[in-house]
């Protein structure tokens, strides 16, 4: 029964091939039916075939990240295990940013063994894994990645991190420092990002409904080094693009600060977009948020720090 299986994998996998569907695609469909053992399969199958790749480092991270989220701790930790061996072996004679599935791999493969770590009741074994991670990979794309998991389980009631304004769009933006007193949300967000347009109708009702009771809200963006269409851009011209995204989609936001600064996102861990955070009255995280929230969460979390004041 097992080299039927097999078998059945190995076929579908060199279907996909020929239909050019990528190993990571297939495993990642696979994941969203709940069928780990298919993906599973179809990923020994093109190991048995391809050998170790990065997209195979990168499917195996996947599959971690699936193992995860149905509590299954050892085996998420298996394949974490795995990716990250693979890509520790290709690092021998690569940078890790040379090959996008690289960082994919990696950037998982940490993300699940300290989700491990903390789901076994080892929060501060997770927090100390994730920052030796932050200090070995700091010079590559991967420190907002490790920063956020850092700040998942560490920043809520901690102070908020002060932001940078070296560039910015809109009014000057305020220090957090100077903004004592009012309660801020912060807004992270990214030009090439649909859930951040999608997010705008929310947070400009959540202005109408706080503001007036001293809801502040700030929207750090950064640079990503191209504008539509993936063409790479120079800051000045990316800054002109951001601009113009923002007054078409972000109109009802046209007065909020934006500071531009790559920094905040690494220092917020926003490698996720948006990524929403919640500042109380005396400068404290009340809600660390990577992605998309519902208007009614946000308007329950700031009635909460508003009924404290």
């Amino acid at each position: 029964m097992k080299n039927c299986r097999t078998a059945i994998a190995a076929s579908l996998l060199l279907f996909l091939a020929a239909a050019q569907v990528s190993l990571v695609n297939q495993i990642r469909t696979q994941i969203g039916l709940n069928n780990l053992a298919a993906a599973d399969q179809i990923a020994r199958a093109y190991q048995s075939q391809m050998g170790a790749t990065p997209e195979l480092a990168a499917a195996l991270s996947w599959l971690a990240r699936g193992a995860i989220e149905t509590r299954s701790l050892d085996r998420a930790d298996a394949y974490a295990s795995e990716a990250r061996n693979l890509v520790l072996g290709f690092l021998k004679t690569r940078k890790l940013d040379q090959d996008p599935w690289l960082p994919t791999a990696l950037g998982a493969s940490i993300e699940v063994h300290a989700q491990a770590l903390a789901a076994r009741g080892e929060r501060p074994e997770a927090i100390a894994f994730l920052r030796e991670q932050l200090k070995l990979f700091a010079a590559t794309s991967l420190p907002e990645r490790i920063r956020k998991n850092i700040n998942l389980l560490n920043l809520e009631g901690k102070p908020a991190p002060p932001l940078e304004a070296p560039e910015w769009l809109g009014p000057k933006p305020s220090s957090l420092a100077a903004l004592r007193g009012h309660p801020v949300l912060l807004f992270f967000w990214a030009h090439w990002c649909p859930d951040c347009k999608a997010e705008t109708g929310i947070l400009a009702n959540l202005r109408k409904t706080f503001g007036p009771q001293g809801l502040v809200m700030i929207g750090p963006t950064r640079y990503y080094g191209y504008v539509a269409g993936g063409e790479d851009a120079l800051p000045v011209v990316e800054k002109r693009y951001i601009e113009q995204v923002r007054n078409q989609f972000y109109a009802p936001l046209a007065d909020v600060p934006a500071p531009i600064s790559a920094a905040n996102f690494v220092t917020y861990g926003a490698s996720t977009t948006p990524t929403l955070v919640l500042v109380d009255q005396a400068g404290m995280v009340r809600y660390y948020h990577p992605g998309a929230a519902s208007e009614s969460e946000l308007a329950a979390r700031i009635r909460g720090i508003l009924k404290k004041s």
